[in-house]
């Protein structure tokens, strides 16, 4: 399920330069003891804190950069020590420690006596990381150690419980301030803020500035918690209280070193949740405190201004796993009860991917998610049993989360515990299309698919490759019973392109058609072994200048605000069909300002269509090369429609971005068809012959013809607009491929649309035959009176009909003309034996020699043109001469 690209390795980085050190210690070439190596923490710039006991007795603290690759040593203890927490300042002049202190009289912290390095990751802060060793702690001593250079040391606390110590690191770079700011959390409940100010001598040393008077400086932060975590990138401090109920707390650190707390939010959690107070192993920078009924919970933010606070609790009596989600920038939580096959006490491990949340429990499942479309089960992946296949490196206790907001979207930074080694963890687009195809050992139902289908979608769907296995899929899968995927694959990957500009948009652009649908089918509304609970959440309390800032607070501010509001429109999302009215009434309107302004849309968007392949090479369908009028007219209302919507619910976006939003919207949708009849052109080597209407058909114009419909049928169902020349096309393949009937019965009930096009085409193209001529006729029947194109097909019946309409509107004229005065000159030319048309043709010729313009209704048709044509109807019908 996973993609994993290796970030560091841990043995490789580091070991050779601490057996180098070791080496040079010890005065020996290659140093082969034993090594107890630590990794302690890991700041915000992305330095790693580690910790050795060497062959001399001592303990050593260094840095490995993980931007140049080079070690530094930082501090030697002259004995062996445990330390259980380590932070640098972002100056590098400070060290805070916190040591663990042992009781027992035994020597606990002695190399072990294997040869190979003994890997522990300690207390690791790029969130925060906690593993102490299994000994009985009286003590713990925290330190705060001068180490530019090397100098005095203070002692902060020794206390009867662990203490938690980190730097805090802004992230603008000043250098040069002399001053500095250490959190100390302890088991105790409570959290203390260090300022410590610093001075220079000599040019180069650093120094703490009355160090006597450091602990006056200490401010109590928060106290009484039963829960807390750190994260060091946003320099966030989330915690926990239980008074009569609990609530989450959150403070943030600004760059100028000052903080607040910024929001308040009330959970609802078990009464015995959290009692005790010590510091156990359960998750990656954050800790939490040992209890009765052991309870996970953990925060994920994202710079787009969602937040997610996930936990879980195994059932102590029933083979069970409740785990929550809460989102809150949806107002909203989801409870999910997960029946396994025994009981277990384990806790899942949560991995934020993009906006996805999975939830992973090793040999029992796997739940991506989706926390912006929430609303349905279908819309997120639940995988079990033998399907659930992580592909991860080891068991989920053994691996844990570095998430960073800044991070790409669509990966995670995940540590593997045992190996020191840390991964870029992607979802892996090979196993999601297995998913898709249900190809064996996968035989996955409906929900599962549609659910992969919009996994691979938004998270790989810019990738060339993968959209074209989608597509590739489409064309050889046959049609769902429960969801159209022509129209989940075109409304995803529309919102796949948008969705990123702002989090209002998951309300109201169309991601998926199931919403449209009356009738679920139960296979889109349930899963297998979950039961899933949701209900709306209490909504956050913003303080401080959390109300006023920019970047995130601002974003989940307003997304939260967005919600409600979303929340008192029953329907605040963009339907497709919304334009239906609006262009039926087009169809059959004239001309007017309004078509003007549709048709000025529409240049917009058709200057935006990309018209080369992915390849680099030009297209050879033929389209976006016709006046396809109909279709420029919906291109041009549809592009109004979704402007209209979104600055109605949307105003904060803005008309500039909300313009350029909604044009590469319709563009996009019609660069997906002509992507997806590109791919199938493509597959079935098909040539500019297929266009010829005489040539005859093969399998391969089956497929794309059979596959032509489907696309029709999807974006009929949407309202959507075609590609210009897409019916043409249509309709050359239905000509070609269909007996004539049912090429007919295709118009007749508006699968098929005569375009001018294609009729004239169809007129030039095919014979005289009897045939041929009975098609030609039909067709002509078929269109309205005023798009009949005679003048395109040279043959009798069109000659008389052309002359018909000359006649009709010449005479006509003459009438609204009263005027005109008839001459009764003989014209040459015409036989006196025939007197009603020598008759008529003196009326014509007088009549256009007196128009203004007597040609301006049909070209190159005058008085000869008409009795001669009559002339040869006449010979036609009494059966001296042939058509």
């Amino acid at each position: 399920m996973f993609k994993l690209q290796p970030k560091l390795d841990f043995r490789r980085d580091v070991e050779a330069h601490v057996l180098q050190k070791e080496a040079a210690v010890c005065g020996m070439k290659d140093y082969c003891g034993a090594l107890d190596i630590l990794i302690i923490n890991i700041e915000r710039d992305g330095g790693i804190l580690y910790s050795w006991k060497g062959w001399t007795g001592t303990t050593r603290v260094g840095k490995y950069d993980s931007a140049t690759k080079q070690n530094k040593l930082l501090y030697t203890f002259d004995r062996q020590v445990c330390v259980s927490s380590c932070s640098l300042n972002k100056e590098e002049t400070l060290l805070a420690v916190s040591l663990a202190h042992n009781n027992s009289g035994e020597e606990t912290l002695k190399p072990s006596n294997s040869r190979n390095p003994a890997f522990h990751l300690h207390d690791l802060h790029h969130r925060f990381f906690v593993v102490f060793p299994v000994v009985s702690v009286s003590e713990c001593l925290t330190l705060l150690i001068e180490i530019h250079p090397v100098n005095n040391t203070k002692v902060l606390k020794a206390v009867d419980c662990r203490v938690k110590v980190q730097f805090l690191h802004p992230g603008t770079d000043h250098r040069s301030v002399l001053e500095s700011h250490l959190l100390l959390l302890t088991e105790d409940g409570y959290v203390d803020q260090y300022h410590v100010l610093l001075t220079r001598h000599g040019g180069y040393k650093v120094l703490m500035a009355n160090p006597e008077r450091l602990s006056k400086t200490a401010e109590r932060l928060a106290e009484d918690f039963c829960w807390v975590q750190w994260d060091t990138h946003t320099q966030r401090l989330y915690y926990l209280t239980h008074a009569d109920k609990f609530l989450l707390r959150c403070v943030q650190f600004y760059d100028n070193r000052n903080c607040e707390t910024v929001l308040e939010l009330p959970l609802e959690l078990h009464a015995k949740s959290f009692t005790s107070i010590k510091f156990v192993n359960l998750g990656f920078d954050h800790f939490y405190l040992e209890r009765p009924e052991p309870v996970k919970m953990e925060v994920f933010t994202n710079t787009i201004g969602s937040m997610c606070v996930c936990y879980s609790r195994p059932s102590c009596d029933k083979p069970e796993l409740i785990y929550t989600v809460v989102l809150v920038h949806k107002d909203c939580s989801k409870t999910f009860r997960i029946t396994l096959g025994d009981t277990t006490r384990q806790h899942p491990l949560f991995i934020p991917i993009g906006y996805y949340m999975v939830v992973y429990l090793h040999a029992c499942f796997l739940h991506c998610i989706n926390t912006r479309q929430q609303e349905m089960l279908c819309h997120s992946l639940f995988l079990s049993g033998n399907n659930a296949v992580a592909g991860l490196p080891s068991k989920t206790g053994r691996l844990t989360v570095m998430h960073a907001e800044e991070e790409e979207e669509s990966s995670t930074a995940l540590l593997d515990l045992s190996s020191g080694t840390s991964y870029s963890v992607q979802l892996n687009p090979a196993y999601l299309m297995q998913i898709l195809r249900s190809d064996p050992p996968f035989s996955m139902a409906d929900a599962q698919r549609l659910a992969a289908l919009h996994c691979l979608l938004l998270h790989k769907g810019s990738d060339p490759d993968v959209e074209l296995e989608i597509i590739e899929w489409l064309c050889d899968n046959a049609t769902l019973e429960s969801f159209d995927q022509i129209q989940e694959f075109i409304l995803a990957s529309l919102y796949r392109i948008n969705y990123k500009m702002s989090l209002g948009l998951d309300k109201l652009l169309p991601c998926s058609s199931v919403f449209d649908q009356k009738d679920l089918p139960a296979c889109l509304t349930e899963v297998p072994g979950v039961l899933c609970t949701a209900e709306p959440h209490a909504h956050p309390v913003f303080q401080g200048k959390a109300r006023s800032l920019q970047g995130f607070w601002s974003e989940l501010q307003w997304n939260t605000e967005r919600t409600r509001y979303f929340h008192a429109d029953p329907k605040p999302r963009y339907r497709t069909w919304h334009a239906q009215a609006d262009w039926t009434k087009l169809v059959t309107a004239r001309p007017s300002g309004h078509m003007t302004h549709l048709l000025d849309n529409t240049k917009k968007v058709l200057s935006t269509v990309d018209s080369w392949r992915h390849d680099g090479k030009m297209l050879l369908l033929p389209l976006f090369q016709e006046e396809d009028h109909q279709q420029r007219a919906l291109i041009g209302l549809t592009v109004e429609k979704l402007r209209e919507h979104l600055n109605t619910h949307l105003p904060r976006l803005g008309k500039k971005k909300t313009d350029i939003l909604v044009v590469n919207y319709v563009a996009k949708l019609l660069e997906l068809i002509r992507h997806m009849l590109e791919t199938v052109w493509l597959k079935h080597s098909l040539g500019p012959h297929v266009l010829c209407l005489t040539q005859p058909a093969g399998p391969g114009e089956w497929a794309v013809f059979h596959f032509m419909l489907r696309i029709l049928q999807a974006t009929r169902g949407l309202c959507a607009p075609l590609p210009p020349g897409y019916n043409t096309l249509l309709a050359a393949f239905a000509v070609r491929l269909l007996p004539r009937h049912t090429f007919l019965q295709y118009v007749d009930h508006g699968i098929l649309r005569l375009t001018e096009t294609f009729v004239s085409r169809l007129l030039t193209d095919f014979d005289n035959s009897d045939a041929n001529e009975k098609l030609k006729f039909s067709v002509l029947k078929r269109l309205p009176e005023a798009n009949r194109f005679y003048h395109m097909w040279d043959h009798p019946v069109s000659s008389a009909s052309i002359c018909r309409d000359y006649v009709r509107n010449l005479l006509g004229r003459r009438d609204r003309n009263k005027g005109f005065a008839f001459t009764g000159r003989d014209k040459a030319g015409f036989r006196p034996e025939f007197l009603p048309l020598t008759h008529l043709a003196k009326v014509l010729s007088d009549v256009e020699e007196q128009a203004l313009n007597p040609f301006d209704e049909q070209e190159n048709v005058d008085a000869t043109f008409v009795g001669e044509t009559a002339l040869k109807q006449t010979l036609i019908q009494l059966g001296f001469e042939g058509k």
